[in-house]
């Protein structure tokens, strides 16, 4: 049988069909599914943008509606101007800055923006980032203001429910300088249908159960904090079930998870991660910034702390699987510095014989390690260490917040091999994945990791999330904060978008995989 030109070619570039799906009558009614056949192996750049200096290419959104791509803009060498800067996106290829706008009148920086149905959010610190920060609600056809609302202290993530009813933020309530305030940490649930009604709940329920989970893996530590649970809290990252009725935030300096029940507005879980041995077969790292520029990967006695950063979701098989990237974070004010180098530590005799060679800046005297773990007697002396981040991304049971996959050491082994490994962060996070998304590209669905130290992304088939198999290593700008994907049926040139905002340089990558 011979097929019309035009048929073959939506086979090869994508085509429209139906589904059928329950009206609120629940009467079945159609709805369209768009699909192009393209390859996840074979992201290249298509386009490139220059939007300032440090700190001006964060948190990148895009709009369909309106094709405008918005980005956090908070550049550090232009003063007090932080704003979201609109860009025209209905070409990548050509991206022109056409806007900006303005949060001096909503306070200090803003951390996020989120886009849903021609609705803009953004999440803003207050000028005192103790203080309650707000969510500001955008036209992105005018960008004129919608709502303003109080949600917690030092709002760093914020995102609408894939239902656009609720509007979410992470509010992470960090201390400050010499630790005499320290705000609450907390999730604040906005309902957009009712005026944005904002519920904002800590993590006091949990605090009973410290020992518990401190057991297991979880951190409460700092000064003056061993009596207040919910301020020691510090979420970070947040990702939402497909029937916007469940949540997860990452809690990165306590090494957790939360889960949050969207239909109640509370708080059910906290899942401890515990930590990964790099002694182990497939975790060997590098720990020294001063080996003489060697990037061998070896096997050595010390943990990680997980404390992933940006968490995404992929739902298979009626399972949640959570998917972090693993980055670490370390306390560091005036009146509480946590890292210390294993040099300038204690070994305990009995745990580390040859302590005295260990300890050389070829070894393990550079390595940052948590000066808050690994002293369990209290005697000065360290029997065991821990250091920040993982080095990996990890997929993790949404249900019961079990360990289903750790990437181990592959995403140090193929920076290694793209000649992108930084050795001056051997001693510290390595290649610091941050940012993690994950969307369906042709038949497969796929997983990329920003790693900020690297200034690549990493590409995985994540399919059977169980078992991420790799696809592809590609550069981008100078530490990737956001990794946005744009699915192909709502991308101006009907195929899957990667786009990439870079902090240190101000630059926003775009790439496009091949069709087949």
């Amino acid at each position: 049988m011979k097929y019309p030109l035009l048929f073959i070619s939506l086979l090869a570039i994508g085509f429209v069909s139906c589904k059928k799906e329950k009206s609120d009558s629940g009467t079945e009614k159609p709805e369209e599914e768009f699909f192009v056949n393209e390859d996840p192996a074979t992201f290249t750049e298509i386009g490139s943008i220059d939007i300032g200096d440090v700190g001006a290419a964060e948190i990148s959104a895009f709009d369909p509606s309106t094709n405008r791509l918005f980005v956090v803009n908070n550049d550090e060498t232009k003063g007090d101007v932080n704003r979201i800067d609109v860009l025209d996106f209905s070409d990548p290829k050509n991206m022109k800055l056409i806007h900006s706008i303005s949060m001096q009148p909503y306070g200090g920086a803003v951390n996020s923006v989120a886009v849903f149905d021609g609705k803009l959010a953004a999440a803003i610190e207050s000028t005192d980032k103790q203080a309650n920060g707000k969510v500001a609600v955008f036209k992105t056809s005018d960008y004129t203001e919608i709502k303003k609302v109080d949600v917690g202290a030092l709002p760093d993530m914020v995102t609408f429910s894939p239902d656009g009813k609720f509007i979410l933020t992470a509010n992470e309530g960090e201390p400050n300088t010499d630790f005499t305030n320290d705000p609450e940490g907390s999730i604040s649930i906005i309902e957009v249908d009712n005026n944005y009604a904002v519920t904002t709940r800590n993590f006091a329920s949990f605090a009973s159960k410290e020992a518990e989970l401190t057991a297991k893996g979880f951190r409460i530590f700092g000064p003056g904090v061993t009596n207040d649970f919910a301020k020691n809290i510090e979420p970070e990252y947040i990702t939402i079930s497909s029937d916007s009725k469940t949540a997860w935030v990452t809690l990165q300096e306590n090494n957790g998870i939360a889960k949050i029940n969207l239909t109640t507005k509370t708080i059910t879980d906290i899942f401890p991660l515990g930590f990964k041995d790099y002694n182990t077969d497939g975790n060997e790292i590098n720990v020294s910034d001063k080996d003489g520029g060697s990037m061998a990967l070896a096997k050595w006695n010390v943990k990680g702390v997980y404390m992933p950063d940006g968490i995404a979701l992929y739902e298979s098989n009626g399972t949640p699987y959570l998917f972090t990237a693993n980055e670490g974070d370390a306390r560091e004010y005036d009146a509480f510095v946590e890292a210390e180098r294993i040099g300038k530590l204690t070994l305990d005799p009995a745990a580390f014989p040859n302590a005295a060679d260990l300890q050389t800046e070829a070894k393990l005297g550079r390595l940052n390690v948590t000066k808050t773990l690994g002293d369990a007697n209290g005697d000065g002396r360290y029997e065991a260490l821990y250091s920040f981040g993982a080095r990996s991304f990890s997929v993790w049971n949404g249900n019961t917040g079990a360990q289903v996959f750790d990437s181990k050491n592959e995403l140090d082994v193929k920076a290694i091999a793209a000649n992108a490994y930084d050795d001056g962060r051997s001693d510290d996070k390595s290649v610091e994945p941050e940012g993690i998304t994950v969307g369906k590209v042709g038949n497969k669905t796929v997983a990329f990791v920003g790693m900020e130290r690297a200034d690549a992304v990493a590409v995985y088939d994540i399919t059977d999330p169980t078992k991420p198999s790799f696809l592809q290593f590609f550069k981008c700008g100078d530490a990737p904060e956001g990794v946005l994907f744009i699915p192909a049926k709502n991308s101006p040139t009907k195929k899957s978008l990667l786009v990439v905002s870079s902090e240190n340089d101000g630059v926003v990558k775009v790439y496009t995989p091949n069709t087949i």
